[in-house]
């Protein structure tokens, strides 16, 4: 078993992106300019934009985070949209997910100029992803993808099972292996909470990605001996005897699994360390304007 390590991984592209921006800016460009917008106080949200902050900081990308109430009106929302669509100094924004409930996160993402979209979100670029196009891709499937190309893991004709359909990993991530692409060729098989006999599936598979939200649900029994395993969950399991309350589960029982796998990602310090790096790859695609 080798565990596939993100945090070296992320790491590493990160030195890399610092190198290109050094670059830039001795050429007398500017450096990227990623933004991003929180609404509201969700705890895992609030994490995940301050890593994108410190990580910008860190390359030498210049960086812009406006933080707004629950209450915040869908209408000030949008203007928000509108204002970095329209500034020409931002290469890339995002709008973290969750919103608070009032307001609808489809009709924001549909308001992201998807030249400037570097979540990967917009139909526009879901869409060009899906036709083998030039696109930004969705942050986490783009992590995965970069994780399997570098650790040098064949993907061609092998079984790729996908437990989780949601449009941010699990579809993004099936098409994305379906493709004919490097990595890419395989056969895909994407399974779901309506899925009978879940561990039929999860069983034959060369490459097994997790994406379902659900702590600790895929067992030893239901992998296949020297299967690669990507656990994309990240779950708090409360307990009072943790350092801090909690322990953070990834959807794949790991203590069990890993013996069984060929590689594997922990929890924390795999996928969800490529995320972010992946979002600043885009960014930089976007200042370079090599998608659009």
């Amino acid at each position: 078993m080798r565990l596939l390590d993100g945090k070296e991984l992320a790491q590493n592209i990160k030195s890399e992106l610092a190198a290109e921006v050094a670059q830039m800016r001795a050429q007398g460009q500017r450096s990227p300019h990623l933004a991003a917008v929180l609404v509201g106080d969700d705890p895992a949200s609030q994490v995940y934009v301050r890593n994108k902050v410190k990580s910008c900081e860190a390359i030498g990308f210049e960086s812009t985070l406006i933080r707004l109430s629950t209450d915040t009106t869908e209408a000030a929302l949008l203007k928000i949209v509108a204002d970095f669509n329209q500034n020409p100094d931002i290469d890339g924004f995002i709008v973290q997910l969750p919103l608070p409930v009032h307001i609808n996160e489809d009709k924001i993402t549909l308001a992201i100029d998807p030249r400037k979209d570097v979540d990967g979100f917009h139909p526009v670029n879901f869409g060009r992803m899906a036709q083998g196009l030039p696109a930004y891709l969705p942050a986490t499937p783009f992590g995965i993808i970069e994780m399997l190309r570098r650790y040098d893991i064949p993907t061609d004709g092998k079984e790729v099972v996908v437990v989780g359909r949601s449009n941010i990993v699990g579809t993004p991530i099936s098409i994305l292996l379906s493709r004919k692409a490097t990595p890419g060729n395989a056969t895909v098989t994407i399974c779901h909470s309506r899925t009978k006999n879940l561990a039929a599936h999860t069983s034959r598979a060369d490459i097994l990605i997790v994406a379902i939200g659900s702590a600790d649900m895929i067992t030893a029994d239901m992998v296949k001996t020297g299967a690669v395993v990507i656990d994309v969950g990240m779950n708090r399991v409360e307990d009072t005897a943790a350092p801090k309350g909690f322990w953070l589960r990834g959807d794949v029982h790991f203590e069990s699994v890993a013996p069984k796998s060929s590689y594997i990602t922990p929890v924390p310090g795999g996928v969800g360390q490529m995320t972010v790096v992946s979002l600043l790859m885009n960014t930089l695609k976007a200042a370079r304007k090599e998608i659009y």
